[in-house]
Order: structure tokens, then C-alpha cells, then sequence
């Protein structure tokens, strides 16, 4: 039997020995397709190679692509863990051929490959081939020697492959293996063919032509190989099984899951193992690559997965956060192939528990939630669907758990409101999603890039240089010369200015050349390496092929060095005093401030951000070279260098080290393409000016360095002095002074509080307003001035003791006119009274309408507080 990792490294191995250059998985998520969620398959970090607008230094790759089908178009989610092979993360084993080698290479390497290397009998095999692609079917003829009967012909679109409505397409090839007559279904193409008896293991794509509109179809000049196998199916068939999940990888999931759990894994709750264990696999991956659970986009889809595989833990009676526990399993089965699972497992392991957590609770308020909104329900209504679907959407509350938490009364659910709701909330998801990535793919600046090539950047070195100006945009165009008074985009050979990246912003400056200059206000980086300056022409032309100097501004080129150095040494810093499951989640470094987000679970208390600036100053007041080295990625990280999750980086790597610690090592090593300061003095001073949270398990840090840090701590001592002297009292004691008066204050509020509720009921007077007899109960109204909304229930609850039994109602009348009004019934009286419907009456008077509550204490509010005494009164008359 072949493991899974042997499986991997079998495929992988042998494409390298037939001159196939071995290339890593890209992210889930996608770098060069903007309509993409997650990468979906093999050839998506080629897109735009096949295409033709990236070249890269080999003709042909092999990769084990992480693959994610969880959302948009591609959504295996409800089916994953009732079938066989639906997973929500998957991997796709390919090799490609960029204009290489074609049909006959393509096939015999596939034949080759499952019949040699994997060893599976031929007579087990059968492929099918477009209806039209004479040439395919005859070469798997001579190659494979499969008879006719075994090469079938598929006239769908199923055996024809498109990457859109136009662009490159071409005929598909798959090969199918027969688990034996045991097992239902017919081969493909047959009235049988969707049984579970053949299985596709292969798809072999040959990109021949390109489509353009109107279905006009021309041979490409340079025809392609695109294939993908997915690794967990090929398992199976190795393992000897039928079913993905008795695979080794899965099984030594599941069997983790059923040792805590104390749950058979081949029992009536088997769907729940594989669904944790699928989910764990699918959110750790996402994890590492830099996607955090939230309410919106990839991090939504994120979390409607950990949910999911979170409420399959309770089903099997886990009383605890479940999850988090797998990822060491996770990690020694997939660690070695994916070691980004290894740097990020501490995030894992924390968003998981802390997600879980929340989970837990959020469940438990769905069911209040529940409650309350179906109070009113009796036996043969139905909840709205509308509600239903915010129980789920928002709480993660499934509908079935909605449906049996109600059955007992004989209550249902308006499943079809609940599917509109679901159908509009997937229609405002689609018309919202316009996908996201740094490298998005734009007609313009693809075909720009193939003719001028890339801008060399000076920029580390130096702040002014020459360049020639090789390309100019405006309004979205290219256009041969920006006249004085136009804006636009000036793209040169080379440039000392930075391209806003990796949270540092774009510089600013000069250009000039003869006859012109214009002020450069920002640089973006198009396609990860072309240098776009935004400009204005304030005198003369710039025109293309002019030569031009390039001069950065200075002063605010040194301010962002400043604070892109003192954000290194603050991450460093968080890690060593929260811990090394601090990673960075997100940056911006401008010339007056920077900002860093990190991921952690929960608040940092003052005296760790206390800590974590004083490590930091330490290393600035140490006034330490900071330098730069150029390696490998594999080196830099092998090194100790700090990789940012989910970062794409080239070949060769920058990376900044500055500082050393009490062992004569290293402070902070990073990967990072910005600039810095020359020493770790030339920071000045690092000062934190603010922490909070931004979204779950990601907080914030703001800082200021240098002479921005000092003005602004200059600016805040005056503030102390001038509060100090507002106070009468030394600055040192301006805090407790100011603490007692605020304590002061308040006792006098609480006092005041008071006294106005006596006044409002009274003074305590027995004789003001006594209690008068509705339908032979005590009721008690008054209306009241002078009292807060909040404190109307306090009254009511005062008033309910020293009635004994009875009705109070009191309506609270606002400086604003408004009302609210508060309801409550004695406890002996809750049978025959109902506070709910009792202050729906009054609020009905007030030009209110509904209110809520219990059957003991209700409360409600109208917009007419001239109504008062009428609300009192439609609550007697609601009485009687």
C-alpha cells in the first residue's frame, strides 16, 4: 500500500526526472485571478503563462496544488462527509506543458505513470477522449493498446475544456478505473455512468485552440498540456479502497477524532467524523495561508467551515473545544509536504480554540434568540424564514437544529421564506465579490509590461537618479505625451522611488527633464514590477522616450524608513512578550505614523504593551547597524528569517535583520522588500499611541517614531500640565485627583437618581396615588418626569413589593417628549395577566407599536409623551 505522501513524492519525482521543473503550490488564495475566492486547481498559478502574459524560465512544471472548493461557483461544502470523495480541500497532483511537448508526450507520460510507477493493471483502465479528437483516440490506441471498447468517445462538454467564453480551450482526455462489477454503475457515457463503479483519477486538458466570440475557433500557435489528478482519489485506488476517507491520511485524522470523543468511527456518527476531519484539513490550510474567520468574503467561508465541522464535534457529544486538539495529527501527516503548516500551527491552534469558543456561546444565544422571536407561536404556526435564515447566517444556527428545537410545540419553520432569504443573501454575495490580489490581472498593464519589461528599482541605495520614461497613462489609456496642467502615470526604465507594497506607501518627489517637471504625488507597484508614478505636469511636456531625473523627497523618505524599522522591532517585540503565535496580519508604514496588525486571541494589558515598547527602545537606544542580505527563500526561512504568511515572494529574498539579543543573536530577521534605516538609531524613539481589536484574533498596534513621537509626546505633557493645573494640584497627582472627582460625581448622579425616583413616586407618601381596583385587581399608574428610561424598572420592581399583589404600569415621560413605559405583574397574578400584551396596549397609546418582555415585567415606548395618561388608561381598560 502507498501512503499518501509517498504517492505525492512518486508523482512529483517522477515528472522531475522527465525535465519537469518542480514547482511549489501557490496560496489558496489567488495572486493572478481577481475572480477567484480560492484556487480551485493546478494550472490556476499559470493562467496567465498559458495565456501568454508571464513567461517563466522553464517550458514545463509539475506541482502539488493545495486546491479549495467552499464558495463561489465551485461549493462542495453540504456534500463533504455523505459521499465518498467530496472534500472542501483537496489536493491536485499535475504537469503542464507551456508550448513543450503535446498530445503524444502527454499520454505516454500518463500511461507510463499510472501503469509503471503506480503499478495499476491495465485491464483495470479506461479513458474517454472527445467525440472529435481523432488524434488522441489513436494514440492512446498505440500507446496504452486499449481496445476500442475502452476508449470512448464523449461528445459533451465534459471531454471539452475552456478557460472562459473566449481565450484558450481545447479537447480533454480522462482516464477512469473500474472498482469491479461489485460496485453499481456503467462506464462513462453510459445511462449508468454517475455509479460509483468507475471513477475518474486523470484529466489530461490539450490547449489547442483559441476561441474568440461567436464560437470562431484557431489553432494556437504554441499548444499546451494542462492535466489533474487529484491525489486523495488516486490514494484510494492505491489503498485498495473505494473511499477517500479509509485513506491514510484520513484515517489517522479520524482515529484522533475518535479517541477524543470516545466515539466509534464506523458507527451511525461516521458522516461527523469525516466532516471534522475534511474541515480541520480545509480552515488549517487557510489559516496558514493568511485567511482569518470573519463575516465576509474568504474569512466567511472560513468560518461557515470551522462552524461546520465545530457543530459535528458537539453532535458527537464533545463537551469542549474539539478542533484544536487535531492539529499536531494534521501537522505530522501534511507537515513535511506543506511546512507552512508547521510556522503557522501556534495561529492555527488559537483561532481554532477561539472560534470554537465562541461557537459555543453563540449557540447558546441562538437558542434565546429563538425563543424570544417564537414566543407567540402556537401549535401549526411557522417561524419566519427570514428569522430562520439570521439564526443561521448569523449565529451559525443550522435550519434542521432551528426545526427541532420547535417541533415540540408543533411549530414549524417557513422553509421556503428561509431558501428566499438564503437565495438573496447568495445574490448580494455574488453582485458584492470582485475578488481581491496584489498581482490582479489588468488588459492594460499585461501587454504593457511583455513590451517595456519590468522597472529596475534603485531606490535602496540612492534617492535621485536618471531614468527614460518608457510608458505614460491617462485615463486608463496609453497616450505619447502628459501635457503642463494633466495628471497621469509615468513608467520608467529605472526609479529610486518606492512602489507602495507590503504596507509601506509609495514615495513622493520630483521629476524633471528638458522642458518639463511635475510632482509625483504616489507610486504603485502594476503586476508586482512595474513602477507607475502618479503625476502632475506642472510645467511643459512629458513625452515618451524622454529622458528624466528622478528626485525622492527626502525629509519623508527618512520618516518611513523610521517606522518601517520600528515595526520589525515591535513584531519581534509581541512575539517575545505575547508569544510566537504572534504573526503579522497586516501593515501601513507612512511618514507620520505606522500601524501593525497581529494575530492574537485576546486584549493586551498595559503592562505588556509597557514591555513590548521598552524591548523595542532598547534595541533603537543600542544604535545597531540594520542590514540587508539577498538569499533564497528556502535559506532565508532556513536562516530564522520572519516570513509573512500567504506572501508571495521571488526567487531571491531581502532579508532585514537589526538588533541582537543578550546572546549575541539576532533581535528581528524578516523577509521585507521596504526600506529602512541604516541603524537602529536613526529610529529616534518608538512610542505606542494606541492598541485595540480590528476583527477576531486580530488586534492592532499603532506607534510613532522619531520627530513625530516627539511632538506628539511634547503635545500630550502640555495636556497634563494644563489638566494639572485645571485641577490645582502637581501634574504626579492629576490622575488621582481627577479618579476622586469622577468617584464624586457619581455618587452625587446615584444620589440624584434617587431622590428623583422618590419624587417621581411620591416622596413615599402613602396617600399620593393610591393603588385603585380594575376587575378586582390592584393597579398601580402613574406617569413620571425626571427618571431615565433605564431606571422605570427599578420602579416598577419597588412598586410591585410593596403592592404584594397587582398591576403596576408607569410611563416615563422624556425631555424630548418621548415616552417609554414599563409594565409588571406579581408573581400570583402572571397566570391571569400578561405584562407583553398589558404594555402593548400602552405603547399603542403612545404612538408606539409592539414591546417585549416576560409575562411578569414588559416594556415598551411611543413618540407621544402627551399621551401618557392615556396609555394608563388603555392598560386598565386592557384589564378589565
Amino acid at each position: 500500500m502507498s501512503g499518501v505522501n509517498e504517492i505525492r513524492s512518486t508523482f512529483l519525482d517522477y515528472f522531475k526526472g522527465q525535465g519537469h521543473e518542480v514547482v511549489p503550490s501557490s496560496p489558496l488564495v489567488p495572486r493572478n485571478d481577481p475572480t477567484l475566492m480560492f484556487a480551485n486547481s493546478g494550472m490556476v498559478q499559470f493562467k496567465n503563462v498559458f495565456t501568454g502574459q508571464e513567461k517563466r524560465p522553464y517550458v514545463r512544471a509539475t506541482t502539488a496544488q493545495k486546491c479549495v472548493r467552499a464558495g463561489g461557483k465551485h461549493n462542495d461544502l453540504d456534500n463533504v462527509g455523505y459521499t465518498a470523495r467530496h472534500h472542501t480541500f483537496f489536493e491536485m497532483l499535475g504537469n503542464f506543458s507551456f508550448g513543450d511537448y503535446f498530445k503524444e508526450q502527454a499520454i505516454n507520460h500518463a500511461w507510463t505513470l499510472v501503469t509503471r510507477e503506480f503499478c495499476l493493471p491495465k485491464e483495470k483502465l479506461t479513458v474517454t477522449v472527445y467525440s472529435e479528437d481523432d488524434e488522441a483516440h489513436g494514440l492512446w490506441k498505440k500507446i496504452a493498446g486499449l481496445p476500442e471498447s475502452r476508449i470512448i468517445r464523449i461528445s459533451t462538454s465534459d471531454n471539452f475544456w475552456r478557460m472562459g467564453d473566449t481565450g484558450p480551450c481545447g479537447p480533454c482526455s480522462e482516464i477512469f478505473y473500474d472498482h469491479g462489477d461489485h460496485i453499481p454503475g456503467g462506464p462513462p457515457g453510459s445511462p449508468d455512468e454517475d455509479g460509483d463503479r468507475f471513477i475518474e483519477i486523470w484529466n489530461l486538458v490539450f490547449m489547442q485552440y483559441e476561441e474568440a466570440a461567436g464560437g470562431i475557433r484557431t489553432n494556437l500557435p504554441r499548444p499546451s498540456i494542462d492535466t489533474g489528478m487529484g491525489l486523495e482519489r488516486i490514494a484510494a485506488v492505491l489503498q485498495g479502497t473505494h473511499d477517500n476517507y479509509s485513506i491514510d491520511l484520513f484515517a489517522a485524522l479520524i482515529r484522533a477524532v475518535a479517541d477524543l470523543t470516545n466515539v466509534p468511527s464506523d458507527g451511525p456518527m461516521a458522516a461527523s467524523h469525516r466532516v471534522i476531519a475534511d474541515h480541520l484539513r480545509c480552515s488549517a490550510f487557510l489559516i496558514a495561508d493568511g485567511v482569518l474567520p470573519s463575516n465576509e468574503g474568504r474569512g466567511y467561508v472560513l468560518r461557515r467551515i470551522m462552524r461546520r465541522g465545530m457543530r459535528h464535534a458537539q453532535l458527537l457529544g464533545a463537551k469542549d473545544p474539539l478542533l484544536h486538539k487535531l492539529v499536531p495529527v494534521l501537522t505530522r501527516e501534511m507537515g513535511r509536504a506543506y511546512p507552512e503548516l508547521v510556522r503557522a500551527e501556534a495561529l492555527i491552534t488559537e483561532t481554532l480554540k477561539l472560534e470554537e469558543t465562541r461557537f459555543r456561546t453563540t449557540l447558546a444565544r441562538g437558542l434565546s434568540i429563538l425563543d424570544q422571536e417564537s414566543q407567540g407561536l402556537g401549535s401549526g404556526d411557522k417561524l419566519r424564514g427570514d428569522v430562520a435564515f439570521t439564526l443561521y447566517d448569523t449565529y451559525g444556527f443550522p435550519l434542521d437544529l432551528t426545526q427541532d428545537a420547535l417541533r415540540a410545540r408543533g411549530v414549524g419553520v417557513d422553509v421556503e421564506g428561509f431558501d428566499a432569504a438564503m437565495q438573496q443573501q447568495k445574490a448580494k454575495a455574488r453582485a458584492a465579490w470582485a475578488g481581491t490580489g496584489e498581482a490582479a490581472t489588468e488588459k492594460l498593464w499585461f501587454p504593457l509590461r511583455e513590451r517595456i519589461g519590468a522597472t529596475e528599482f534603485l531606490g535602496y541605495d540612492t534617492e535621485s537618479a536618471e531614468g527614460v520614461v518608457t510608458a505614460l497613462v491617462r485615463d486608463n489609456a496609453e497616450v505619447e505625451v502628459l501635457k503642463a496642467g494633466e495628471s497621469g502615470l509615468v513608467v520608467l526604465n529605472q526609479t529610486p522611488f518606492y512602489g507602495e507594497s507590503g504596507g509601506q506607501v509609495g514615495d513622493t518627489g520630483t521629476i524633471s527633464g528638458p522642458g518639463f517637471s511635475a510632482e509625483v504625488s504616489d507610486v504603485q507597484k502594476k503586476l508586482g514590477e512595474v513602477f507607475a508614478h502618479a503625476v502632475k505636469v506642472t510645467s511643459g511636456e512629458i513625452k515618451l522616450g524622454a529622458p528624466a531625473e528622478l528626485t525622492v523627497d527626502h525629509a519623508r523618505r527618512t520618516a518611513i524608513r523610521a517606522n518601517h524599522s520600528a515595526t520589525h522591532l515591535l513584531h519581534e517585540a509581541l512575539r517575545l512578550v505575547l508569544g510566537d503565535h504572534v504573526a503579522q496580519k497586516g501593515s501601513l508604514v507612512s511618514a507620520d505614523r505606522l500601524r501593525f496588525d497581529f494575530s492574537h486571541p485576546k486584549p493586551i494589558s498595559e503592562e505588556e504593551l509597557a514591555r513590548v515598547e521598552e524591548l523595542a527602545n532598547a534595541i533603537v537606544l543600542r544604535n545597531e547597524p540594520v542590514t540587508t542580505r539577498l538569499m533564497s527563500v528556502d535559506e532565508a526561512i532556513a536562516s530564522g528569517a520572519r516570513a509573512l504568511f500567504g506572501e508571495k515572494y521571488g526567487d531571491e529574498v531581502r532579508v532585514v535583520s537589526m538588533g541582537t539579543n543578550e546572546d549575541g543573536k539576532a533581535y528581528s530577521v524578516e523577509l521585507c522588500g521596504g526600506t529602512h534605516a541604516a541603524r537602529t538609531g536613526d529610529i529616534g524613539i518608538v512610542s505606542v499611541t494606541g492598541e485595540g481589536a480590528v476583527a477576531a484574533g486580530v488586534r492592532r498596534l499603532e506607534a510613532m517614531t522619531g520627530a513625530g513621537a516627539r511632538r506628539q509626546l511634547n503635545a500630550d505633557s502640555r495636556r497634563l500640565r494644563d489638566l494639572a493645573g485645571l485641577l490645582k494640584v502637581p501634574a504626579g497627582e492629576a490622575e488621582a485627583r481627577l479618579a476622586a472627582l469622577i468617584e464624586e460625581r457619581r455618587k452625587l448622579e446615584r444620589e440624584l437618581t434617587e431622590a428623583r425616583k422618590k419624587l417621581a413616586m411620591g416622596g413615599g407618601g402613602e396617600a399620593q396615588d393610591p393603588a385603585r381596583e380594575v376587575a378586582g385587581t390592584k393597579l398601580l399608574a402613574r406617569a413620571v418626569t425626571g427618571v431615565e428610561m433605564k431606571d422605570l424598572k427599578s420602579l416598577v420592581d419597588e412598586a410591585k413589593t410593596k403592592l404584594g399583589s397587582g398591576v403596576v404600569a408607569i410611563v416615563g415621560v422624556a425631555e424630548d417628549g418621548k415616552a417609554g413605559v414599563v409594565v409588571g405583574v406579581t408573581p400570583d397574578l402572571t397566570e391571569l395577566y400578561d405584562a407583553v400584551a398589558l404594555v402593548r396596549s400602552a405603547s399603542e397609546a403612545l404612538g408606539g407599536k409592539g414591546g417585549g418582555g416576560r409575562r411578569d415585567m414588559a416594556q415598551a415606548g411611543g413618540p407621544d409623551g402627551a399621551q401618557a395618561q392615556a396609555a394608563l388608561e388603555a392598560v386598565a381598560a386592557a384589564m378589565g
